[in-house]
């Protein structure tokens, strides 16, 4: 099973995320890719397999994960102040990969239905539908 973990900014979801998996399930083989460099590293120093960064990283590794995870902006084009290119979230969009998005309330977008909730409760929920899927 292919876990790609997607961030971008200083990669603080993603570190987090990645840093509860491995606590978790040290053995699961995790993706780290980032829209920049910082997020990657961060990820990377959080414990991940692997890790690139970049447009074209994210677009060849979302067309054969099995699960990606990632604040929710990694599907809405010239999200996370423009780091989400339109091919970023189209090749996010088009995978058949299940889709774990965290939700973060900012930048002129509301996730109807969600309580409101700190991220670390986000990122628990995230990771106990992962756990539910393995």
């Amino acid at each position: 099973m292919k876990i790609t973990v997607i961030d971008g900014q200083g990669g603080r979801i993603g570190r987090t995320v990645i840093e509860q998996l491995k606590e978790k399930h040290g053995e699961l083989e995790l993706f780290a890719i980032g829209t920049n460099s910082i997020a990657t590293s961060a990820m990377l120093k959080a414990g991940a397999d692997y890790g690139a960064t970049g447009e074209n990283a994210v677009i060849v590794n979302a067309a054969d994960s099995d699960i990606i995870i990632g604040p929710i902006g990694i599907v809405f084009a010239n999200a996370l102040l423009g780091e989400i290119t339109p091919a970023i979230a189209t090749a996010i969009g088009a995978s058949k990969a299940y889709k774990i998005l965290i939700p973060v309330n900012r930048c002129n977008h509301y996730v109807a239905g969600c309580t409101e909730a700190s991220m670390s409760e986000y990122i628990k929920l995230a990771i106990n539908k992962i756990e539910s899927m393995l």
